[in-house]
């Protein structure tokens, strides 16, 4: 953290405005007599004033519970007191006429285990501007070192460094990204004031989830490519001024909002510190140029005739948030792979299918019974037919009356 004196911003205003419903007041919510802001150089403070014992908690809106950025209160009274640093906790920033604002929304939840609907949503806004432009004056850049650096008796205005992530197909409809989707092409610029004396030399970037959970890189200490599939190669301009990388929108499984982060070394452009930018990268994430710039500063360390120069270190942030895909591209994918199948097809749904199953299965069974009674039907006339055909005028006893004594 920087003391407050080497930070040259200057609080414009801040804005806070109550998400719920002013006319819907609450017992716990009454609690809650005023409400202040203040804005620091890394971070937003909000205190909240407590006439009565508050139990709950304060959390930026979107977050999951068990993140770092969730404080919980137990009987607390008098002043609660909330930090939000700017570069986490789904604090975001975006450019203004007069500098920059960093916004976040806050929950105040007077329930430690459940989501109620007494809780209230506080928008939080610290806007700031550049008091002085003879030194770093962007509230996304922190000075981890501020040397004087002299050359031929002459002084310089210390350029100022800043990153942007872009979205857009061109230049003329190039934009601010802050709410974007996965696999969105977007542009990453980071620059420095227009002057004659420095350059910049980029290196150490990476992507964190602003939960303090998980970080990746994606330019290594060389100024190179870690793995190309997330980040490019950074494109230089001429007067080593401006690095732009294009890349596809990507996020961390468990949170939408990516914080981006990377290392700017300012060098001299008559020296030989600039020599190696562009870097001269290879397939394994190193710097040819790297090696060349070494040989030449051992060969001016030995001739006594350059002294050395140590190089200002600034890093620079940006932050915005990447959702998930809509459902809708789901649906296409569906309708798309329904349509490519062979028009000569015949579908029924698995309902149908089994009504009609059953229906045959009937029809077989009434079939089966009407075969039986068809055959015991046809053994019956049989045997009264074999009764019929054994039977003769000789059968029954015979008297000849003829000869009969009587």
């Amino acid at each position: 953290m920087l003391p407050r004196k080497t930070i040259l911003w200057t609080l414009m205003s801040f804005l806070i405005s109550v998400a719920a419903d002013p006319n819907h007041l609450f017992s716990d919510q009454s609690s809650i007599s005023d409400v202040q802001v203040a804005c620091n150089s890394d971070s937003i403070q909000i205190t909240l004033l407590a006439s009565s014992e508050f139990n709950g908690l304060i959390y930026p809106r979107g977050l999951p519970r068990n993140s770092t950025c969730m404080t919980e209160y137990t009987d607390a009274t008098g002043e609660l007191k909330y930090r939000m640093p700017l570069h986490s906790c789904n604090t975001m920033s975006t450019d203004v006429t007069d500098g920059i604002e960093y916004y976040n929304t806050v929950v105040v939840q007077p329930h430690r285990r459940l989501v109620t609907n007494q809780g209230r949503g506080y928008h939080i806004r610290c806007r700031y501007q550049t008091k002085d432009k003879t030194s770093l004056s962007n509230p996304i850049v922190n000075i981890s070192d501020l040397p004087s650096l002299l050359s031929d008796g002459l002084s310089q205005e210390v350029p100022t460094s800043v990153m942007k992530i872009y979205i857009g197909d061109d230049n003329l409809q190039l934009h601010q990204a802050e709410n974007v989707k996965i696999g969105d092409e977007l542009r990453m610029v980071i620059t420095i004031d227009p002057q004659t004396m420095y350059g910049m030399k980029v290196s150490n970037c990476l992507v964190r989830d602003g939960l303090n959970w998980g970080d990746q890189q994606l330019i290594n200490n060389y100024g190179c490519s870690v793995d190309r599939e997330l980040m490019g190669e950074l494109e230089y301009s001429a007067d080593k001024t401006m690095a732009t990388v294009r890349f596809q929108a990507h996020k961390f499984p468990y949170t939408s909002s990516v914080y981006y982060q990377c290392n700017v070394q300012l060098c001299l452009k008559q020296s030989p510190d600039c020599d190696d930018v562009p870097p001269l990268c290879t397939s394994d994430g190193r710097n040819l140029r790297r090696k060349r710039s070494a040989q030449n500063d051992e060969d001016i360390d030995k001739s006594g005739k350059q002294q050395e120069q140590k190089d200002l270190n600034v890093a620079v942030y940006s932050g915005l948030h990447v959702n998930d895909p809509q459902d809708e591209s789901i649906e296409d994918i569906e309708t798309a792979a329904a349509t490519s199948e062979d028009d000569n097809a015949f579908c029924i749904s698995a309902k149908l299918f089994a009504i009609i199953i059953a229906i045959i299965g009937i029809f077989l069974m009434l079939a089966v019974i009407l075969l039986v009674v068809c055959l015991i039907q046809r053994r019956r006339r049989r045997k009264d037919l074999s009764t019929t055909a054994g039977s003769s005028i000789y059968s029954g006893p015979y008297i000849n009356h003829a000869y009969s004594n009587s």
